[in-house]
């Protein structure tokens, strides 16, 4: 196992789909690279909601980005579900988003996620940043479709707890949901960190599909 940091991020960019993919899929991540540097500069993008829940989602990147030295929230308020059947706006806002940031780190949706609207985040985030570190994250859901990751992110105990608490938080709307629970979200990153064998005992896992060693000189 070679173990790699996060050197020279400073700018990242954040997709979801939906109000609380970023906060499940990686927010633990977030947390830890804010903690470890002064410099991190967010661009947080949620493209589904409505009134309610664009209300959630801004307070929630909002806490869970204290700390970083500058962020951008965008929630947009395309249709939950319709994402593959509106696509040119949404691609729209794809190409928009590139004129205006360039991230030294991406976090998207899994490109196998069996949601609709997960897949085409993440198929347009390749379409549209061709020279970039993306990491997809994962989505627990009712679906199954959990895979095997291939990047790994350590979280400690307290970082863990800090990314259950904001979400169980944050998002009221999803609480009656029967997957959305904190024993759900720890137990995944419990899991996770298993495999790496982990002393914190908690990690996020993602899948990195390209990854470059450094330039030729």
């Amino acid at each position: 196992m070679i173990t790699c940091q996060f050197e020279g991020v400073t700018r990242v960019l954040c997709l979801g789909a939906h109000s609380d993919d970023i906060e499940i899929g990686c927010g633990g991540t977030v947390l830890r690279l804010i903690a470890g540097s002064d410099r991190m500069e967010f661009y947080w993008l949620v493209l589904c909601s409505n009134p309610e829940r664009a209300g959630e989602a801004r307070r929630s990147a909002s806490a869970f980005l204290q700390g970083a030295r500058k962020k951008t929230i965008v929630v947009k308020s395309f249709r939950d579900g319709f994402l593959p059947y509106i696509g040119a706006p949404v691609k729209e806002c794809f190409e928009e988003l590139k004129a205006s940031f360039s991230p030294d780190l991406i976090f998207t949706h899994f490109r196998q996620d069996l949601h609709q609207d997960h897949r085409l985040v993440c198929e347009l985030t390749w379409n549209t940043f061709r020279r970039h570190l993306i990491l997809e994250y994962e989505i627990p859901k009712y679906d199954g479709d959990l895979s095997a990751p291939n990047f790994f992110v350590p979280l400690s105990d307290a970082v863990c707890r800090k990314k259950v608490r904001r979400l169980i938080r944050h998002f009221g709307t999803q609480r009656n949901k029967h997957w959305f629970s904190a024993d759900l979200f720890q137990g995944l990153m419990r899991l996770r960190a298993m495999e790496i064998a982990s002393p914190t005992r908690y990690a996020e896992a993602f899948h990195c599909r390209k990854l470059v060693l450094g330039d030729a000189r």
